[in-house]
This record gives C-alpha cells, sequence and structure tokens, in this order.
C-alpha cells in the first residue's frame, strides 16, 4: 500500500497515512480521464447561442426583380443566405450539450486522476482543515507551511462555511466537500489537499 506524510495546518509532519491500493495507486486510465472531463464540459454548456435564419431576418418580402429575363439567378428574397443582411444558413439554435457516461468510466476517471496526484507528489494530506473564525491570513499561512502550489484544491471532509469563506477570495484556490468533486475538479489544479476525513470518504465510495 501507497504511503503518505499526514501534516497539520502548520505544515508539521503529525503521522504517516496508508493509502488504498484500489483508489490511490492504480495505473491511470487516460481514456476514461478524457472521456470524463469532455463531458463534464459538455455539461457546462448554455447552450443559448442562437442565430436568426431567413424567416428571423426583417425586410425581404419584396422580390427583388423579375423572374426572367434579367440575365441573373432567380430570387425570391433578399434574406436569403447569399445576401448582404440574408439570414444564416445551418446556424447554431439553442439546445442542450447534456449527454451521461457510463458509472464505471467516471469512477475509473476519479481514481485514475487521485493515482496520478499520489504518483506525481501533488497530493498533501492534512490532519484537520478547520479555522475557529472567518481567516483568510489562516488559509494563506497553511498554504505556505505545506508549500502548495499558486492553483490549489482544498477538500474538505464536508461542508464547513467558516474555511470555505476565509479561503474563497485566495486567487488560485478552490475549496469543496469530498461530496461535491469530480475528476475535472481534481486534475485542474496543481496541488491538490486533501483532509484525513476526505481520504476516509473517498476509500469507503471507491475503494
Amino acid at each position: 500500500m501507497p504511503k503518505i506524510s499526514v501534516l497539520n495546518m502548520a505544515g508539521e509532519n503529525v503521522g504517516e497515512l496508508e493509502l488504498s491500493e484500489a483508489v490511490f495507486a492504480i495505473e491511470p486510465n487516460e481514456a476514461a480521464v478524457h472521456a470524463s472531463v469532455v463531458n463534464y464540459l459538455a455539461n457546462q454548456r448554455q447552450g443559448t447561442q442562437s442565430t436568426l435564419t431567413r424567416s428571423g431576418v426583417s425586410g425581404g418580402g419584396k422580390k427583388p426583380y423579375r423572374q426572367k429575363g434579367t440575365g441573373r439567378a432567380r430570387q425570391g428574397s433578399t434574406r436569403a443566405p447569399q445576401f448582404y443582411h440574408g439570414g444564416i444558413a445551418l446556424g447554431p439554435k439553442p439546445r442542450s450539450y447534456r449527454y451521461a457516461i457510463n458509472r464505471k468510466v467516471s469512477r475509473l476517471a476519479f481514481k485514475s486522476v487521485l493515482s496520478a496526484k499520489v504518483r506525481d507528489e501533488e497530493l498533501i494530506v492534512i490532519d484537520e482543515l478547520k479555522t475557529d473564525s472567518y481567516s483568510t491570513k489562516a488559509v494563506v499561512a497553511m498554504l505556505g507551511a505545506v508549500k502548495a502550489a499558486k492553483k490549489t484544491l482544498i477538500v474538505l471532509e464536508s461542508a464547513d462555511e467558516k474555511f470555505y469563506r476565509s479561503a474563497r477570495n485566495i486567487e488560485g484556490v478552490k475549496v469543496a466537500h469530498a461530496g461535491a468533486v469530480c475528476a475535472y475538479d481534481l486534475i485542474n489544479c496543481d496541488s491538490l489537499i486533501l483532509a484525513k476525513g476526505a481520504v476516509a470518504k473517498f476509500e469507503e465510495v471507491y475503494a
């Protein structure tokens, strides 16, 4: 089983934790990670883009010139796509981009990213993540003490309003709890800080 040092918020080593091989030491599956990330990004799209077809552009009700005898191609409206100020042919209309991927693929992607973080030494485990008051300074000090990268994801065991509000103004830092994290969140950070309780929850769900 892979082992990792457990730190406190002051950056001091307070112990060692054995990580589950089934969650933190698998061979990362790039195809599953790619499918999960593309799925997440597609589901974030609003799909509100819209263009006007020839029927939606104002004007063009009169036939521009007679049908025969001009030597030009016949035209029924100046709002056809080939004209200036004409409508758009086959342009986008509002639609949903949402789709689902298999649960097995989603779980495999999650475990693959966690395993890659351990392999690349981008995972930091802290025994307890909490603040007694709303204090951004305390969170900044913690990030410096554990030598976190500029782009960091902090995962708490459960939702903590004080900690969340203390960290939300720090550039490049995102805070979430163990039940609200996806593979995209994990891969979109240079340092992953997990509370010890969050590690236990991941192992409980994904092992």
